[in-house]
């Protein structure tokens, strides 16, 4: 795919190559603002993954499959995140070395400032045509599907991988059995506090 030749012959090559220059401005962008900050990366991820997601997420070894890293390198980064007051460690009452994460005060404040860090990238896909957004949304449901299945990807919570999910055969009508409503494509979530893995 990085082949030019064979590049500027395949609109699939075109296309892998283009995702691959947004992720490397997603790492530019998130590395500006670990800059900003003093902040690494991934300490800046972890900060909006728990400001944004339910409590019972906020552990570390859900937050290793989360981020694919081991749970000694969330465990360390979850020691300097404290270690700066951002978090707080919540202790399981039956289980003295189970606990969840929550933010700080302080923590909350530096997740809400970091997590505009996609802004650039928000901009153009703002300007694009309504059905431009929808089969970009489909497209890209589709790439993040075949990655979960095929291991690339551990974790998803996207309506793709839920039970609660039903289509039509031919894919073009989506249906969800938890609201027990239709789904229109914009409301198709990536990220859904409700979803249930499929089996």
């Amino acid at each position: 795919d990085f082949n030019l030749e064979q590049q500027n012959h395949h609109i699939e090559s075109k296309i892998i190559a283009s995702l691959e220059r947004i992720a490397q401005a997603f790492r530019i962008l998130l590395w500006q603002e670990s800059v900003t900050y003093a902040l690494t990366p991934i300490q800046i991820q972890l900060l909006i993954f728990i400001h944004y997601h339910q409590i019972k997420k906020c552990k570390v070894s859900y937050l290793a499959n989360e981020f694919n890293l081991s749970k000694a390198t969330i465990s360390d980064t979850i020691k300097l995140l404290e270690q700066k007051q951002f978090i707080q460690k919540i202790f399981d009452q039956n289980d003295s070395r189970s606990y969840t994460i929550k933010l700080t005060k302080k923590g909350k404040e530096i997740a809400l400032k970091t997590s505009f860090f996609s802004e650039e990238i928000s901009k153009p896909i703002e300007q694009l045509h309504s059905e431009d957004k929808q089969n970009m949304l489909l497209g890209l449901l589709d790439i993040i599907r075949h990655l979960n299945s095929s291991g690339v990807i551990t974790l998803q919570r996207m309506c793709y991988t839920c039970t609660y999910y039903k289509s039509s055969h031919n894919g073009k009508q989506h249906y969800c059995n938890l609201l027990q409503q239709k789904l229109s494509i914009e409301d198709l979530r990536i990220d859904c506090p409700e979803h249930q893995q499929l089996t």
